[in-house]
């Protein structure tokens, strides 16, 4: 069964954290409940009798003092004594039996507590030894009790160093106990919640799956977290991103075929036709040969604009933005259409008003400009009228191309940028344009951060307009 765990999975790391997290805490407990307890112990009961005899050091010769000697032997239980500097015990004296006899430390380990006490570089001296009597160690704290009108006292205070081995024994089987409970919660805790977070990751991964095979329906599920709600959000909403590139592609492909074919069907009819029909007949043999260059005119059109997209496209990042005067831009393209002018009644007005100086890439601005005044006399009726306004605004300058030909439906207005988006789903052969111009400006314009839209309404014409930074 183990060898099918995946061990870098996210729910064998987070059961593996989890269990190894309650084993440290665990450790821990033991090392301080067992291992360092009588260290602790004897650490906590030093500093005890340590503050015990500095208060009554600091207590000495004022009154009451007797009284607090009694108190904290009672309550501490611990002994407290007087001594003089023959080791005679001072205080406490019982009876008058005690009062006659005065009895004394005994003389060894009164030696050893004066050799301690002065050797001591602090006013006391606090330290362990082992009491044979008792069988267990005890501590000795001592101090000099400084006595202006004769010889000093010394303050002895004897505290015996209860084993503690019973204790442990007890705290050693509960942790036993408390370990064991601790760690199988743990275990089916970490479990459970690795659990709870992997699910919706896994869930959407399965989505993924299916999506990668194509399947642009599946829906990406939410989970029990807000960062998981979040993925699944922006994964769906690149699922139907994905769905619609998915449908232009199958239309481009299907609508360029559809235009590659039909003029290669006719400068194929076309040319076997001036073979076999009209090679002798001159009128009919020029008219035929003037189709055939019409449709090569078309497809050089169709592919001149596919590469000027992928050109738009990849040069983007690469941009020299620099100040240039857009009224002038337009004029110059102006008179590339002057054969509309001159051969098709198109009439073009310009109008600018305020400054028209702007910022950005003056050979892509050129490129969008001539596709938009190229798609209005494209689009246009028997109104052939183009008018172009240059117009300053508060930081920018608004440029529009409106013409009065065909005009759009508003439900497909933001349609049109798309690549080779058709009209409906029943794709005609445009007579004009090879329907990527509305891509390309729209591609060019997103590069230079700018505004940019349509108005329309079907039979009145058209408005499309962007505005640039002064």
């Amino acid at each position: 069964m183990l060898k099918y765990i995946d061990k870098k999975s996210l729910k064998y790391k987070l059961w593996t954290y989890f269990i190894l997290f309650a084993a440290t805490i665990m450790l821990l407990l033991w090392l301080l409940q067992i291992v360092f307890l009588n260290r602790y112990y004897e650490t906590m009961k030093i500093n005890e009798i340590k503050n015990i005899g500095n208060t009554l050091v600091a207590q000495y010769g004022k009154e009451g003092f007797e009284d607090l000697l009694y108190s904290t032997s009672r309550n501490e239980g611990i002994i407290i004594q007087i001594l003089d500097q023959d080791g005679s015990l001072i205080y406490p004296l019982n009876n008058i039996i005690d009062i006659l006899r005065q009895p004394k430390l005994e003389y060894k380990l009164f030696a050893e507590f004066l050799i301690n006490l002065y050797n001591s570089n602090d006013n006391y001296v606090i330290y362990h030894r082992e009491d044979t009597r008792l069988g267990s160690p005890t501590l000795i704290y001592g101090a000099i009790l400084e006595n202006p009108l004769g010889s000093n006292y010394f303050l002895y205070i004897n505290s015996v160093l209860e084993p503690v081995d019973s204790t442990v024994s007890v705290l050693k089987n509960q942790l036993i106990i408390v370990t064991l409970m601790s760690l199988g919660l743990a275990l089916a805790l970490s479990y459970f919640i690795a659990t709870k977070l992997t699910k919706p990751i896994e869930r959407i991964t399965e989505a993924a799956e299916s999506l990668a095979q194509g399947d642009y329906t599946v829906e990406f599920e939410k989970g029990y977290y807000t960062e998981i709600d979040n993925l699944a959000d922006t994964l769906n909403y690149a699922t139907k991103e994905l769905s619609k590139t998915e449908e232009l592609r199958r239309d481009l492909i299907a609508n360029v075929s559809h235009d590659l074919r039909t003029p290669l069907t006719l400068i194929k009819s076309y040319g076997e036709m001036i073979r076999d029909i009209s090679g002798n007949n001159e009128e009919k043999r020029n008219k035929h040969i003037k189709t055939i260059i019409d449709e090569a005119d078309r497809l050089s059109g169709m592919v001149n604009d596919i590469l000027d997209l992928s050109k738009a496209q990849t040069g983007l990042d690469k941009m020299d933005f620099k100040r240039f005067d857009i009224l002038k831009t337009t004029e110059e393209i102006l008179k590339r259409f002057q054969y509309f002018v001159d051969n098709q009644g198109f009439r073009f007005y310009l109008n600018f008003k305020g400054k028209t100086i702007v910022k950005g890439e003056e050979m892509k601005i050129q490129q969008v400009i001539y596709n938009l005044i190229s798609n209005a006399v494209n689009y246009s009726t028997d109104k052939k009228e183009i008018i172009i306004n240059i117009i300053e605004e508060a930081d920018v300058v608004n440029f529009e191309v409106i013409d009065k030909g065909i005009g759009i439906p508003e439900d497909q207005l933001d349609s049109i940028w798309d690549r080779y988006y058709k009209v409906g789903k029943a794709h005609k052969r445009s007579t004009v344009g090879s329907g990527i111009g509305l891509s390309i400006v729209k591609s060019i314009l997103l590069a230079h951060k700018a505004q940019f839209g349509v108005e329309s309404k079907v039979g009145e014409g058209s408005k499309f307009y962007f505005k640039l930074r002064k």
